[in-house]
């Protein structure tokens, strides 16, 4: 239960429950209570576990705790099943003193050999109270741990509002969960602290997989990640080591596990990917006898479940031999059982992805193109053009007003910018120091800039696009600019700048969009939440399901996916500086603009609007088809007045913020470790009001659930048809005069194939993004939360009233998806856009490729 301060003084209640003992005293010498334990396959601890509570009301003198209860054993489990869970359950009888008053605590010891997973506790006191012990957690064996488990009830209490009982016991909850900063981190460990992103090289294994350390320094600035506690590399002691084998069982902190179903799943999911990864001989699984396509019928092919037997037989023949001797080496021998029985089936067919499954030719589109600026995967990008030419670090743009005049619908450039309709998706300034390391290994790239005109109906159309290359002089480039065309070579050399174009977004969504504005910038919160914020702490209730499974999925992506040779750097056209790309736009990176309203403002997609009752988001979007900005802007009101309903049952006032010890160290270490190389940026709340509280967990709160679903889910619908959104390009677009042109003139087809990613790169990259829009079974949605019947009645009725906002969020949405006027909610892909639909309404498990509902935390 949650207690609000508006409920009877703790010292009132104490009272009322110490004279009903002292009245039942020997009836309640015994508390009895409830151990629900999870059966994963082991057999359950029996009586080689025992628990012991602690008072939360009466102080033992001789330690300055809780006075401590008999311990009572773990006896005749009995077995049952829920929800295709199946658990063990323990009832107990504890023997207290007949002045003990209110559990608020338990010890668990396991003496048993084996962990086991320790849902809930429940106890009951007088008048069938009961006090609820939300656990979820792992229990280790002691002989492991040396030392005994401790659960708090699910009370909340601020620091200065703790029962004398529990003061001590929350203070040592918190040092243990700190540590020293010495251990090397045991499986068992509930260990955090911070470090730097040392662990994506190998620099045992040679030149090619060195890189640099992110975070710590003015030049490679980055957020912290939980300490894994690696010993050193031998050849360079600032890097962590790393295993040989794609490690699935990296270290993170006890209670950030995936469940073992969610693991199971994440496996099962990710096969298809890993052994595309892993196979890395010219032989591969998915090369063929060319390495290039010779016509789009072959990529849609790879969609189709119309393989031939040959093709077929000869995949899997692939897991045969050497290539099956290497996959044992490279992995763990669990995940090398799971690829040996999933290649019995078929490893090379793909679902269709949407993008393709109404209109096979959507992919090249203009009007396409520019609605998934808005509703496709990275719609976070496109800004409004402030001044004309676009001008960088590199001087101004070549885009010329004659370019782009006669495609404005009737409007004179000058009118079109003060209308605010001239839009700009900006890849240029980042990339071009970059371009002369990326251009190599057969990567073409270029740095972009692409104009859009905002017609009357909300669309954006493409005006022209500028492609540049670093110049013969520093500091200079080379730039050729092309304009759109229906037919003929125009239309042709249009579709090769797109082409460019998609590349430079892809890579832009996954590594900054997606990783570093979601998954990188989060884990600072967690790790400091759990230092911090005792699980007493209201706060943490409040961000608890925000936090699930985030510090795994990031230690996974730092193990298979962000590390050096890893599947990005395979898949995106900026290689082996992926990450280092991504430090350089960390630069940017301020937290108070990823407050989705601040975000609009930013990138002139709304207005500041604050004083309209009518628009409690104080914003109002430039035009009213945006689907990210008008759902977001739904979801982001009703996660704001949840949290604001929330704070404001502890805190009456500034001054409670103010004073609340554990609130100013969270931020502060957030601040000052966790983005400790923006410390001294101003832009940081300063968390000494309740709207700086809010507005920052507000903005938390968005970026775990609103913004990830609305970058991730969408992937496989648009990234998962490489016509779309290839991740990098092999061919630079020919000059007229060259015989790269001749080559052109003669099959422009071709060569746009030939433009594309190899087979082998292409089926990876398709794997990614199947494997990263999928949900899991076990994900909880925002507006939904496991167990809330055992909080307070008023968090229940606050929740209950977010549950129903979302719900009426969703019929807003069918409601927009189905009006004609609003073409960007499907385009002609006829793609609805639902990726912010919260699907709250829905409580039964959902699995797989389904673009709604949004998870409410960073888990894949």
């Amino acid at each position: 239960m949650v207690f609000p301060r508006s409920y009877p003084s703790m010292q009132e209640r104490v009272r009322d429950v110490q004279s009903k003992f002292q009245n039942h005293h020997i009836k309640q010498n015994i508390i009895k209570g409830k151990i629900v334990i999870q059966n994963h396959g082991q057999s359950g601890p029996g009586k080689s576990a025992y628990v012991q509570i602690y008072s939360s009301t009466t102080v033992d003198p001789s330690t300055g705790k809780g006075k401590l209860s008999a311990k009572a054993y773990l006896k005749h489990g009995k077995s049952e099943g829920h929800g295709g869970t199946k658990t063990r359950v323990y009832k107990i009888k504890i023997h207290v003193e007949p002045d003990f008053g209110i559990p608020g605590a338990f010890l668990m010891k396991n003496q048993h050999k084996h962990k086991f997973f320790l849902e809930s506790v429940t106890l009951e006191i007088l008048d069938n109270q009961i006090i609820y012990f939300d656990c979820r957690s792992w229990v280790y064996p002691f002989q492991k741990t040396k030392s005994e488990r401790l659960f708090f009830s699910n009370n909340s209490y601020l620091p200065n509002h703790t029962p004398s009982a529990l003061v001590e016991l929350r203070k040592l909850e918190l040092a243990s969960l700190r540590g020293d900063g010495k251990q090397v981190r045991k499986e068992w460990d509930r260990i955090y602290d911070y470090d730097y992103y040392n662990d994506l090289c190998n620099p045992d294994k040679g030149q090619e997989h060195i890189r640099p350390v992110l975070g710590g320094s003015e030049l490679h600035p980055y957020p912290r990640r939980v300490r894994t506690g690696h010993p050193p590399s031998n050849t360079e002691p600032s890097t962590e080591s790393r295993t040989e084998t794609i490690n699935l069982d990296i270290y993170v902190p006890l209670d950030e596990r995936f469940s073992p179903k969610k693991l199971s799943e994440f496996i099962s999911n990710s096969i298809q990917a890993t052994v595309h990864f892993i196979i890395t001989e010219a032989d591969s699984l998915f090369k063929q006898d060319s390495s290039s396509f010779e016509s789009f019928d072959e990529i849609h092919d790879m969609f189709s479940s119309k393989r031939s037997n040959a093709v077929e037989g000869k995949a899997k023949n692939k897991l045969k031999g050497k290539v099956k001797e290497r996959l044992k080496k490279l992995v763990p021998d669990v995940l090398f059982k799971e690829i040996i029985y999933t290649g019995k089936e078929d490893l090379v067919k793909f679902p269709l992805p949407q993008i393709i499954r109404e209109n096979e030719l959507a992919w090249g589109n203009d009007e396409e193109f520019g609605r998934q600026m808005l509703a496709g995967t990275n719609p976070t990008r496109i800004q409004s053009l402030q001044e004309f030419p676009p001008e960088g670090r590199y001087g101004v743009s070549t885009i010329e007003a004659s370019h782009i005049e006669h495609n404005l619908d009737g409007l004179t450039l000058f009118e079109a910018m003060n209308e605010w309709r001239i839009f700009i998706l900006d890849h240029h300034d980042y990339l071009m120091s970059y371009l002369s390391k990326i251009n190599t290994k057969g990567v073409c790239a270029y740095a972009s800039r692409t104009l859009f005109f905002l017609r009357t109906d909300d669309t954006l159309k493409p005006l022209a696009i500028e492609l540049s290359l670093p110049g013969s002089n520093e500091d200079t480039e080379v730039s050729r600019v092309f304009l759109p065309a229906n037919q003929g070579t125009e239309a042709a050399l249009w579709q090769l700048a797109k082409a460019h174009v998609a590349a430079n977004d892809s890579a832009y969504h996954q590594l900054i969009s997606h990783w570093l504005h979601t998954h990188a910038v989060v884990e600072p919160f967690i790790i400091a939440t759990r230092r911090q914020l005792s699980v007493m702490h209201p706060i943490n209730w409040l961000l608890r399901p925000h936090f699930k499974d985030t510090m795994h999925i990031n230690a996974l992506a730092r193990s298979i996916l962000i590390n050096s040779r890893g599947i990005l750097e395979k898949t995106l056209f900026s290689g082996e500086i992926s990450m280092e790309l991504s430090s350089e736009l960390y630069k940017e990176w301020r937290f108070d603009e990823q407050a989705l309203p601040a975000d609009l403002v930013k990138r002139g997609l709304a207005l500041e609007d604050p004083d309209n009752p009518n628009n409690p988001t104080g914003v109002q979007l430039l035009f009213d088809d945006y689907p990210y900005g008008a759902d977001g802007l739904d979801i982001w009101y009703a996660i704001k007045t949840w949290v604001t309903d929330f704070c404001t049952l502890f805190y009456k006032d500034d001054s409670s913020v103010n004073s609340d010890v554990e609130i100013q160290a969270w931020w502060s270490e957030i601040q000052n470790v966790g983005h400790g190389d923006k410390c001294n940026e101003t832009w940081w709340y300063k968390m000494t009001t309740l709207v700086d509280l809010t507005e920052a967990l507000t903005t938390l709160i968005w970026i775990t659930s609103g913004l990830h679903a609305s970058v991730n889910f969408g992937q496989y619908a648009y990234d998962g048809c490489p016509l779309n959104r290839p991740m990098l390009c092999r061919k630079f677009i020919p000059k007229e005069g060259t015989q790269e042109f001749a080559e052109f003139l003669r099959d422009p087809d071709k060569y746009y194939l030939n433009m594309l990613p190899d087979r082998f790169e292409m089926s990876l990259g398709i794997a990614l993004t199947e494997v990263l829009s999928k949900h899991t079974s076990d994900e909880v949605y925002l507006g939904q939360r496991p167990l809330l019947e055992c909080t307070d009645n008023v968090v229940q009725q606050k929740f209950k009233k977010f549950n129903e906002h979302l719900q009426e969020i969703e019929k807003k949405i069918i409601q927009r998806n189905k009006d004609p006027k609003f073409k960007n909610r499907s385009g002609p892909a006829k793609i609805p856009y639902e990726l912010l639909y919260p699907d709250t309404s829905n409580v039964g498990p959902r699995w797989g490729i389904t673009r709604k509902g949004i998870p409410n935390s960073v888990s894949i």
